[in-house]
């Protein structure tokens, strides 16, 4: 039997093999089947029996979601392979409006009874849910846009590559740290293919390949005389890009800088050689002083606080209160939308929802309801102007369309709102670090995310780095350690008093960003420029020696 024709009689569905540390769920596939894409115009047949049997059931819109997810992870530790494992889960997800209420139903068994069964459900579900119904829903208009496509623009197909070259590379990496006196090293690599079609009622045909990888790694040095132990993750980024990411370009190193850290590469090798030396640092480092401090966060620290305290509570349905039984709601309430004048943060913060950004985790051309995406403002010169919505939201803004912010981790799940890539822009005016800590009289220098707290509204928080320094005079004069800054949304954001300029831009990201219940993950990116804020509160959270 044809492999086509095997997908679509059967479908793989969801089996029972996990990727350790993926929550996505999947079949054992061949590396070989995973490079063989599924026929358009197949799926364009599959979809269109939906479709069809969605309208003829009484449905007055309908959408389908045919999902092939691809997953690849190689995870090493020391000198041993740990596990390397390649799955595939293959289905179709069906969406309906009927009696102005929603339906959904999906199957993993896509010859055209089980999708016409499957889209029947759809619309019962829909009518069932209707008798609940306070108002119905109120979508957004959306123009079909007939046969189209839409792929992540890498270079180098991360699935195409042998897994004897990653396992090498991870290998040489975890080598580098023990001759360099690490005494643990575990080292990762995930890489997601997401092969997506979307049709819909309107019109629209949509197929969608999007490329994510992630390399991650955790280095350990002991001190065998006191028992005191340091860690250090990687400071590489999860980006939207395939396997040239990890083929590190000279020029695109960040001049100015306290060590080497590239715009848009990353150079596994290197920062595990400066990362176990910067253990011995950790082992040494004195304790944070608590008390007041200009902060100099460096773009791998601070994507996490734009996410957690801006991503997050500018998420139109937590402010609505739809996700207060799954980490909390939002301070950000309409109220100060309403208002125009709601002060979030001081004039030099801006930022932006971007749908499109290169390289970004959660860039694609279109999102899970065939809206074409695009970016807008969220916060402008220090005010809240705009939130994230999906079509059945936009209304409540008194907007003309979605912004593109709906997703489905797998076929088998309703799509729902989820975060774009959130960004704080760069200063216009030419900025580097090393000229940012001129003018710091005390002040702390954070690289790399670590532990953090937010409360259940998106306002008070905390957080650490995996790399913290001290300023003193303009002068960076060691590492410090045990330092976790402490503020609410609304004063952090008002202390930024610089922001380095275009050039010293870059992302960082979470490749699972959980949300909803059931628990669905996307992937996004926050980008930014090293940042500077004025006398933040700062504690001691380390151990003392």
């Amino acid at each position: 039997m044809k492999r086509k024709d095997f997908l679509y009689l059967t479908g793989l569905g969801l089996g029972a093999a996990m990727l350790p540390g993926l929550p996505a769920l999947g079949s054992p596939v061949s590396i070989e089947d995973a490079l063989q894409p599924v026929d358009t115009a197949l799926k364009k047949r599959m979809a269109d029996v939906a479709l069809n049997t969605a309208k003829s059931k009484g449905a007055t819109y309908a959408d389908v979601r045919i999902g092939r997810y691809l997953n690849q992870s190689v995870i090493t530790r020391e000198d041993r392979v740990e596990n390397i494992a390649n799955t595939e889960s293959y289905g179709m997800g069906i969406r309906v409006l009927a009696n102005g209420c929603w339906g959904f139903a999906a199957t993993d068994r896509l010859d055209n009874d089980n999708i016409m069964r499957t889209a029947e459900l759809a619309v019962r579900i829909a009518h069932d849910n209707s008798k609940l119904l306070k108002e119905p829903v109120q979508l957004a208009p959306q123009k079909g846009y007939g046969e189209v496509s839409w792929k992540t623009p890498i270079e180098k197909n991360a699935f195409e590559v042998p897994v004897k070259d990653k396992v090498d590379l991870l290998l040489a990496a975890n080598n580098t740290a023990l001759k360099a006196g690490a005494n643990f090293i575990n080292n990762s690599l995930f890489m997601i293919n997401e092969q997506k079609y979307f049709a819909s009622t309107e019109g629209s045909y949509i197929d969608q390949d999007i490329h994510r990888i992630w390399p991650t790694f955790t280095i350990t040095k002991t001190d065998a005389k006191t028992g005191a132990f340091e860690t250090r993750n990687s400071l590489g980024a999860p980006i939207g890009m395939g396997y040239e990411y990890l083929i590190p370009d000279e020029n695109e190193k960040i001049k100015g800088g306290l060590f080497p850290l590239y715009k848009k590469r990353y150079d596994m090798l290197e920062d595990i050689r400066i990362g176990t030396a910067q253990l011995d640092e950790k082992l040494k480092a004195k304790p944070v002083e608590p008390g007041k401090y200009d902060l100099i966060l460096d773009p791998t620290q601070l994507f996490l606080t734009i996410h957690e305290s801006v991503g997050h509570p500018t998420e139109l349905d937590r402010v609505l209160g739809y996700e207060a039984n799954f980490a909390g709601t939002s301070f950000l309430t309409l109220d100060k939308w309403e208002s125009k004048k709601f002060n979030f943060g001081s004039p030099l913060v801006n930022i932006i929802g971007d749908k499109t950004l290169p390289g970004a985790l959660g860039t694609v051309g279109y999102d899970d309801e065939g809206v074409k995406c695009g970016k807008w403002d969220i916060i402008k010169s220090g005010t809240l102007v705009n939130y994230q919505t999906i079509r059945d939201q936009a209304h409540i803004l008194g907007l003309d369309a979605s912004q593109g912010c709906c997703y489905a981790d797998n076929w088998s799940s309703v799509q729902f709102q989820r975060m774009p890539n959130v960004s704080l822009q760069p200063g216009k005016t030419l900025l580097k670090a090393t000229d940012m800590i001129k003018n710091v009289e005390r002040g702390l220098y954070m690289f790399g995310r670590n532990s953090y707290s937010i409360d259940q509204q998106r306002y008070n928080f905390q957080f650490s780095s995996q790399l913290c320094y001290e300023v003193r005079n303009g002068q960076i004069v060691g590492m410090v350690k045990g330092a976790a800054y402490q503020a609410n949304t609304q004063e952090f954001w008002n202390s930024c008093a610089a922001i380095c300029d275009e050039s010293d831009f870059r992302l960082g990201g979470s490749f699972f960003d959980g949300k909803g219940q059931p628990q669905q993950v996307s992937a996004v990116s926050h980008g930014c420029s090293t940042t500077r804020f004025n006398k933040v509160n700062v504690i001691n959270t380390g151990r003392r020696i």
